[in-house]
């Protein structure tokens, strides 16, 4: 298959990949609503990480015995489908923000035209803001392992390889639709976290936040119980 067949036929397939609801989606939206644009970017990040992971086994032909051997299936769908269960339980016991914390998170002008508009400037001011308890690594790892563990990614990427691999492709073409897979990856997920951070539309969620929490962490323990429960 010539380099740009195979490199248009990748860009389309993974676009729609990527662009499926799954737990991926889930995360990133769940992270951003709750946590900020940053949280948002940082997750999709260790998203793509754990892309480059099915990439290199993909290529050295792993994902084939993967997809092929029960027993390996069913350990990773029980390891992606607990882990999903644990990121839902973590998401329902969200608790509503407290209307100050509400008007500092919010960022929005604040008229000083009169004395009690100028103290709750600088209340406002002065109250530090919240800080993420997670760092950054932490982030990573919460995406990383979100799509390390999604049991359908060995099938998908056989699936994919399979309409683009020749026993002649050289290693550097491989290399360079991993990478372009990984540019994708992030491509998308950094476009819906943007859209979901754009000020106006943050500041909606912002006061049902926790209910949106609590939603999407119920989604993720369905697909996690979904993963565990339905057969092959």
């Amino acid at each position: 298959m010539e380099f740009w067949h195979g490199f248009l036929l990748i860009t389309s397939v993974h676009l729609l990949a990527a662009a499926s609801p799954g737990p991926d989606f889930v995360l990133v939206s769940q992270q951003t609503l709750a946590k900020g644009r940053r949280t948002g970017l940082i997750c999709s990040l260790g998203i793509t990480f754990g892309l480059a992971i099915h990439i290199i086994y993909s290529v050295l032909g792993l994902a084939t015995v993967i997809a092929h051997s029960q027993p390996l299936l069913t350990a990773i769908k029980w390891l992606g489908g607990s882990y999903l269960i644990y990121l839902g339980w973590q998401g329902i016991q969200a608790k509503p923000k407290k209307s100050l914390d509400l008007a500092a998170s919010e960022d929005v002008g604040i008229d000083t035209s009169n004395t009690k508009s100028t103290e709750q400037a600088q209340l406002l001011s002065t109250k530090k803001p919240s800080t993420d308890s997670d760092s950054t690594f932490a982030i990573l790892r919460r995406g990383f392992f979100c799509n390390v563990f999604n049991p359908k990614a060995p099938v998908y990427f056989v699936a994919i390889f399979t309409l683009v691999l020749s026993p002649d492709i050289p290693l550097w073409q491989l290399a360079i639709y991993g990478v372009w897979m990984m540019v994708l990856q992030m491509a998308w997920f950094s476009t819906v976290v943007l859209l979901l951070s754009i000020p106006a539309i943050h500041r909606r969620f912002q006061r049902f936040e926790h209910w949106i929490d609590r939603i999407l962490g119920t989604a993720m323990i369905v697909l996690g119980l979904n993963l565990i429960l339905r057969s092959r």
